[in-house]
């Protein structure tokens, strides 16, 4: 009977702790993946008018938080954005056209948008 108890103690040790685990490695995700979209958010913010792509890196408090390439396309842009906490990197790439990105009130450069 002793042994039955051991083993159920020892088996809900091991659960418990694998959840805690698990756990952290999604609140380490959710975190990359904040910082990635905050790459997204900046880069749409920060259209470029002559050039054809931009490559950034969000730092702050010496810590990479997002590198961030965006690049004009056919009647839009693409954003790509790298997110990363401590050992995890979540990238996002997103296609915005030059009609929506007007519609969401960004400031797009008219010059050089109608030629590609």
């Amino acid at each position: 009977m002793k042994q039955y108890l051991i083993m159920i103690l020892v088996f809900g040790y091991l659960g418990i702790s694998n959840l805690s685990a698990q756990s952290k490695t999604e609140d380490d995700m959710n975190l990359a993946y904040q910082n990635a979209k905050k790459g997204i958010y900046w880069a749409l913010s920060n259209i470029p008018g002559k050039k054809a792509t931009l490559d950034n890196d969000l730092i702050a408090e010496d810590k990479l938080y997002a590198s961030v390439k965006i690049s004009k396309e056919v009647q839009g842009v693409r954003v790509n954005s790298v997110g990363y906490y401590q050992t995890n990197q979540v990238e996002i790439t997103i296609y915005k056209s030059f009609d929506s990105l007007k519609a969401e009130g960004y400031n797009v450069p008219i010059s050089g948008w109608g030629e590609n």
